[in-house]
């Protein structure tokens, strides 16, 4: 099924400050390389059939692009992103204001959340995650707004610092996930839900082959993710590897580029 999704082109894109361990501002990051890559990952959605809305980057808002972080989108209900650190700030209501502008009903949060970095949205409840950038207390606000019911789930590795890094989902009602990420009793209830996931090597999640995107058919996964890639073939997906090598830079892949929009 076609899905609708928005992003934003990394018009303003460099990595001059670090609020992960994958940022070096010393490092920097080659912009037009970087909209290449985006504009190869907005063409792969495009040529599966699926919808891509575009918002409009923000100067002084080097990390816009990772549009995931914008909003939680569930049953046409907008939960907004409120960040952690005052860098990305602006970000939350400036994508809260792109969808009342087009006629969603939107909850600004009062809690510290980064949009589907941390809430993944599957058929049944949402999984949130928390440890690093999202607030615990988020986790029942947006179960309260959205009517879904919310599983939390502990992230115990700075690299993996959002969900989204180390999890994704592969049809809605399974996932792909890397436990080295999660604490002990959050590795537990992933064993207890999802007794059929896969399960990614520290290698694949270290080039952030989890942050991925699949219709339940078609998977776009960092081209890197290698072993990966062979399983989720071994399923029976059809795999579209990308190369987000320059966004990975400031701790990014093809999800976080990526809001679902959920009708």
């Amino acid at each position: 099924m076609p899905k609708h999704f928005l992003m934003c082109r990394p018009e303003y894109f460099t990595v001059e400050y670090a609020i992960n361990p994958w940022m070096d501002p010393e490092a920097g990051a080659d912009r037009e390389v970087a909209i290449r890559q985006w504009e190869a990952l907005k063409a792969a959605y495009e040529s599966l059939g699926h919808q891509v809305s575009l918002i409009d980057p923000i100067e002084g808002l080097p990390d816009m692009v990772f549009a995931a972080n914008g909003a939680t989108v569930a049953g046409g209900r907008v939960y907004g992103a409120r960040f952690a650190f005052a860098e990305r700030g602006p970000e939350g209501p400036a994508y809260l204001s792109w969808f009342a502008e087009r006629g969603y009903p939107t909850r600004e949060p009062e809690r510290v959340n980064e949009g589907e970095g941390d809430f993944l949205t599957l058929d049944d409840y949402v999984l949130a995650g928390t440890g690093f950038r999202t607030d615990l207390a988020a986790h029942h606000e947006a179960q309260e707004y959205l009517g879904r019911p919310v599983i939390s789930l502990s992230l115990v590795d700075p690299r993996f610092y959002h969900l989204d890094t180390a999890l994704f989902s592969l049809d809605g009602r399974n996932v792909a996930y890397y436990p080295g990420a999660f604490s002990a009793g959050s590795q537990e209830v992933l064993r207890r839900l999802f007794p059929d996931a896969v399960l990614a090597s520290a290698a694949d999640a270290e080039v952030l082959g989890l942050n991925a995107v699949s219709d339940g058919t078609n998977v776009v996964i960092n081209a890197e993710a290698t072993d990966l890639q062979l399983e989720l073939k071994r399923r029976g997906y059809e795999v579209i590897a990308v190369d987000l090598s320059e966004l990975r830079k400031a701790g990014g892949g093809p999800k976080c580029c990526t809001l679902e929009i959920r009708a």
